[in-house]
């Protein structure tokens, strides 16, 4: 409208430029016009201020059904939207008050706030409302929704007793524990300085992770997503330094084991050395003895000789 208004009156306001240039140009020693021409010049000019008076009037016609078509529209448009809250029995304020609340659920359970019980609480609000059908929440209200499911229930502390073949891996690993091996670390911390309880002569605390006995009763402590990271990290850092220290006494070991080789094939020698000794003492005195039978035989021949 304002520009209609505007194209308007630049129009008039060159019409009456022309008027004042021609008046000026007059009065400047041009040429004087006849009668008739001005006449003529003043027909023309009273002819374009109708033409544009009524364009003008023409516009300003338009205006008005510009705004009461947008006037109908702006009706319809806000009998639609009420219509459309009316179905799911609400208003525009009550939309609006849902709509602060949904965002407040919306952020709890996508950032996982607090504790799950309230949040399921706080969705059941927003599930018991038919608002959340409409085209702006519908497709939120799903994702928020698996979100929730997704979201895994945080269990109380607990107590785990330790029967035969148990180690922290497997424990953690059972689906009534963490349901998952990585999370060992968990129940090494919380039992590191002391388990809820031991039998007698049992460990009441759990120094080393390998070495857990039959009886002890083991914290088992909730397992939150700041618990479940460092466990993850030091699970990972242990088992390195595991790898490495394995490494280490394999190579000990096979020092070992030659070295025992080593002591068996001298002990062998010796052996041998000393059986060689052995059989050559022997054969010397058997040598030795031989020598004196034959010496005794030979002494009685040569005394009948002599008789």
């Amino acid at each position: 409208m304002k520009f209609h208004k505007l194209l308007v009156a630049l129009l008039v306001l060159s019409l009456t430029l022309g008027v004042k240039i021609a008046a000026f140009a007059q009065d400047e020693g041009a040429p004087e016009m006849t009668e008739e021409e001005w006449q003529k010049q003043m027909d023309e000019y009273t002819a374009k201020k109708t033409e544009l008076t009524g364009k003008l009037a023409q516009l300003d016609a338009d205006i008005t059904a510009a705004k009461t078509k947008n006037a109908e529209k702006d009706a319809a448009l806000v009998k639609a939207e009420e219509d459309l809250y009316a179905s799911v029995g609400s208003t525009k304020s009550g939309v609006a008050d849902f709509r602060k609340k949904f965002e407040a659920v919306e952020k709890t359970i996508n950032k996982k706030e607090g504790k799950k019980e309230d949040a399921v609480k706080m969705f059941a609000e927003i599930e018991a409302s038919k608002i959340k059908c409409l085209p702006e929440f519908f497709d939120r209200y799903k994702k928020m929704k698996a979100a929730l499911d997704a979201w895994s229930e945080v269990k109380k502390e607990s107590g785990y007793t330790v029967v035969k073949g148990d180690c922290l891996y497997k424990i953690a690993g059972k689906k009534e524990i963490y349901n998952n091996v990585k999370m060992w670390p968990v129940l090494w911390e919380a039992n590191e300085k002391g388990v809820v309880n031991a039998p007698p002569k049992v460990a009441k605390t759990i120094k080393n992770p390998n070495l857990i006995y039959p009886g002890q009763v083991l914290k088992v402590p909730a397992l939150t997503e700041d618990l479940k990271k460092k466990a993850e990290l030091k699970a990972k850092k242990y088992r390195y330094t595991r790898k490495k220290k394995v490494s280490t006494d394999e190579v000990k070991k096979d020092v070992k084991k030659d070295e025992k080789k080593d002591v068996k094939k001298d002990e062998k020698k010796d052996v041998k050395k000393d059986e060689k000794k052995d059989v050559k003492k022997d054969v010397k005195k058997d040598e030795k003895k031989d020598v004196k039978k034959d010496v005794k035989k030979e002494e009685p021949k040569k005394e009948e000789k002599k008789k």
